[in-house]
């Protein structure tokens, strides 16, 4: 199958996830009052918008992602130095950890930007699915809180739900790598381990700010690193992964 067509089957299934997704949270939403369960929907619908943005911008120019990338950067260490001076600077060390943590992290995010398109949409589909099937699992069937005192939110079961559907999601799409299944449910994994740490680590500093969210820059959402920490960590990822193993794909 050519590249073209399995770009534009990885979109259709983007909506088909989408929209399995949504029947979710109308069931989620039924057990919510009216200005929670409008909230669920103004984060679901805003992050729609935001798959499609970073969809098309790797598919029509590369540099147009890594446009989007160098303002994801940015933002992100401008999020976590407001956080920090609203606090009256204080957590200094918490501060500057994050600060190199994030670091580390968007050199990785900025050189997979420059990547193989291929590659750069596999693990951006993954990701996406992943970040949105943990959630939507989480909420239906969650029970077993993951990190209660890092991220409430995130329960086991939001977790496995959310890994599982990603695994599964990079079996049927080996072929846009041209892998074969071990490599590519490696790579999946890889992929979400990843994103589970950037999530993590954005929940920590949060918590050691006291603060639920960053700010209120995209609506329904926490701020530009609670909506892209698993972007960049699972960007960031991949490019470790071909530093230390110099593997090609795609």
């Amino acid at each position: 199958m050519k590249s073209a067509e399995l770009t534009w089957m990885i979109y259709i299934f983007i909506l088909v996830y989408f929209l399995l997704g949504s029947i979710g949270i109308y069931f989620i939403n039924r057990r919510k009052d009216p200005q929670d369960a409008r909230k669920s929907w103004i984060k679901h619908v805003t992050y729609f918008l935001i798959i499609n943005i970073l969809f098309f911008s790797i598919f029509i120019n590369p540099v147009v992602f890594r446009l989007v990338t160098v303002l994801i950067i940015f933002v992100g260490f401008c999020e976590l130095f407001v956080l920090f001076r609203k606090s009256g600077f204080n957590h200094k060390k918490t501060f500057i950890q994050a600060v190199c943590i994030l670091a580390m992290f968007s050199c990785g995010f900025y050189h997979f930007s420059g990547m193989d398109k291929g590659l750069i949409l596999f693990t951006f589909f993954l990701l996406s699915i992943f970040d949105g099937f943990s959630q939507v699992t989480g909420q239906l069937w969650g029970r077993r809180k993951l990190f209660p005192k890092v991220s409430p939110d995130k329960t086991v079961e939001g977790f496995i739900g959310g890994a599982i559907t990603a695994l599964l999601s990079g079996f049927l799409f080996k072929d846009f790598i041209s892998a074969p299944p071990l490599y590519a449910l490696l790579l999946a994994a890889w992929i979400v381990v990843f994103a589970f740490i950037g999530d993590s680590a954005k929940s920590f500093y949060k918590r050691k700010y006291k603060v639920k969210d960053f700010n209120n820059l995209i609506p329904g959402n926490g701020g530009f690193l609670d909506r892209f920490d698993s972007l960049i960590a699972g960007g960031a990822g991949i490019a470790l992964l071909k530093l230390l193993l110099n593997f090609h794909l795609g």
